[in-house]
Formats: C-alpha cells, sequence, structure tokens
C-alpha cells in the first residue's frame, strides 16, 4: 500500500530528513560542523556530476536543438516566470521564506532520472530526454544563480556578489570542471560505480536537507508553519504542478513538436530537481535554505505521485 502511494523511497528519506532535523534540531556549535560537513559533501557531489556527464552527450544535443531549445527556455524562463506570477497573485498569505521558496523551486533546473525515466514510460524520445536533461541540471548552475539575483535579490537575503560568486564557483563549478577534467582516467570506474554512486548522490541530499531544517529549528523560523499556512503553500504549489505539466504539453503543441518530443517536454520541462535544489539552497540561502527549500521538497514529491499516471495516460496515446 506504502509503495503505491509513495512510488519513490527517496520520498520517504526527504520526508525522514525533514522530520529528524525537526525533532532532533543541533545545537549552535555542532550547526557550524554539520554546515562543514554538509558543504565538503556538496563539492564531492557536483564533483561526481562532472565525472558522470560524458562530453559527447552534449555534442549530440544539437541535432534535436528544438527541443533542446524548448525544454531550456520552458525550465528557465516560462517556469520561473509562472512562478513569480504566483507569487504575485497568492504568496502574500504566505511567509516570505516560503513565498521565496516556490519562486527559487520554478527556477531549478529538471531532474536526471525520473524524467528520463517517465518520459521512457509515456512513449517519449529518450535519447533527447537524456541529453536536456544533462543539459538543464548544467546550465541551472549558472541560471539559477542569476535568476535567484534578478527575481529574488535582497527579498530572500540573497545578494549575488562577489563572495557569492566565489561560493558557486568553488562549490559548483570547481568541482564539477575537475571531474570533466578528470573523466579520461575515472569514467569507467564512474561507470562501474553507479549503484554506490547514486547511493552517495541521495545520501548527501538528505544531509543537506536535514542541516537546513535543523538550522530552520535551532533559528526558530519553523515556528512560522502553521495548518493554515501550510494549506496555502500546497495549494500553490498544486497550481504550479498543474501550469508546468499543461503548460509544457501545450507549448509542444504550439511548436509543432512530435508526440514523442512533447512527451519529452513535459517531464523534463516540467520536474524540478531537488538533487540540485537542496545543494544550491544551502550555498545561496545559508541559515534561511530550511524554510526556502521546502516549497522546492514538496514539490518534488508530488511531482513523482503525479508523473506516474502522466506517463501511463501518454503511453495509452490519449
Amino acid at each position: 500500500m506504502l509503495s503505491r502511494l509513495i512510488p519513490d523511497r527517496f520520498v520517504l528519506l526527504l520526508l525522514g530528513a525533514i522530520f529528524a532535523g525537526w525533532l532532533v534540531p543541533i545545537k549552535e556549535q555542532g550547526l557550524e560542523i554539520a554546515r562543514m560537513i554538509s558543504n565538503v559533501s556538496i563539492f564531492a557531489l557536483f564533483f561526481l556530476h562532472g565525472l558522470r556527464l560524458p562530453r559527447d552527450e552534449v555534442v549530440k544535443a544539437t541535432r534535436s536543438w528544438k527541443l533542446q531549445v524548448a525544454m531550456l527556455g520552458f525550465s528557465f524562463v516560462v517556469m520561473p516566470l509562472a512562478g513569480l506570477a504566483l507569487v504575485k497573485s497568492g504568496g502574500s498569505i504566505l511567509p516570505q521564506a516560503l513565498a521565496a521558496g516556490i519562486l527559487y523551486c520554478a527556477m531549478l533546473p529538471s531532474t536526471v532520472q525520473s524524467a528520463i525515466s517517465y518520459s521512457s514510460m509515456g512513449g517519449g524520445n529518450v535519447a533527447a530526454s537524456v541529453v536536456g536533461a544533462a543539459l538543464s541540471n548544467l546550465a541551472g548552475i549558472l541560471l539559477t544563480p542569476a535568476l535567484v539575483a534578478l527575481l529574488l535579490g535582497a527579498s530572500a537575503g540573497v545578494a549575488i556578489g562577489g563572495d557569492a560568486v566565489a561560493r558557486i564557483a568553488t562549490m559548483l563549478l570547481l568541482p564539477f570542471a575537475l571531474g570533466q577534467m578528470v573523466q579520461g582516467w575515472l569514467g569507467i570506474w564512474a561507470v562501474r560505480q553507479k549503484a554506490l554512486l547514486s547511493f552517495f548522490d541521495r545520501l548527501v541530499i538528505v544531509i543537506t536537507v536535514y542541516v537546513a531544517f535543523a538550522g530552520a529549528v535551532a533559528s526558530g523560523s519553523l515556528g512560522q508553519i502553521d495548518a493554515a499556512t501550510l494549506s496555502a503553500l500546497l495549494a500553490l504549489l498544486g497550481l504550479l504542478l498543474i501550469f508546468a505539466f499543461g503548460g509544457a504539453w501545450s507549448i509542444g503543441g504550439l511548436l509543432g513538436l512530435e508526440r514523442s518530443d512533447r512527451i519529452s517536454l513535459v517531464f523534463a520541462g516540467a520536474q524540478k530537481s531537488i538533487a540540485t535544489g537542496a545543494p544550491m539552497a544551502a550555498i545561496l540561502f545559508g541559515s534561511s535554505a530550511g524554510l526556502i527549500v521546502l516549497p522546492a521538497i514538496l514539490y518534488h514529491m508530488a511531482q513523482l505521485l503525479l508523473s506516474a499516471p502522466v506517463a501511463a495516460r501518454l503511453a495509452k496515446g490519449s
């Protein structure tokens, strides 16, 4: 029964990390150590991303440039604008950090594994989904912080100045570049250790989420969330999710994409990556990351629950 309601065990791990941070907060001195461990883990995570992304996959993207441009445009233009409109119209009923979190969620790149898996289930263009998801995450390292500076800026306590650029370069770009540089030596090892590295990916995300929520509990900011606030947050995220799936399908039709490409656009465009979102939030927002990343976590859970029936329906041609 539980596996039917929550098909991805990673959702349970995220819930466990949230409740652990809520129920077992870290004292101030321990919190600094925990953040240091989290930062080291994030560095290792993006090194592995660079190690595992084949450079020839990026070259292959030119073969389906129209779809790739549509995926990037939907993820980093259409969705952020939709998130901004949603926050402007209904975000005033939420605490500032949660409203900022909805917009941050809309700025994130696509998922990788689940976008490819559900595209395959629905009869989409799997090869284009692989390349599109990889390009989305690569572009997100630069575009998401830039969008945060443009659309959130000081309202979220973020100013993308010299210090922030240095953090992004050191924690995200540098390890990714190092991973690409040593791919010739360690790439085969990474392929063989796929299961182990996938476990490490999830472990880093769980650690990051736990530290973020432990910090939010320590600062008292989670006290802003009551039943009414949570209900309003879920309603707004539901609207964003419905727009994401419906909008991606409609835009694919307007662009004249083939059905298989439209299906790929739906899953690569509508889904948002907590694998990138949680570590990046820790770097960009610091002690405010707990509340700001919560909408992205809830959206991630909801997209997994919705994607399975949508993929099944698309596979039937309806």
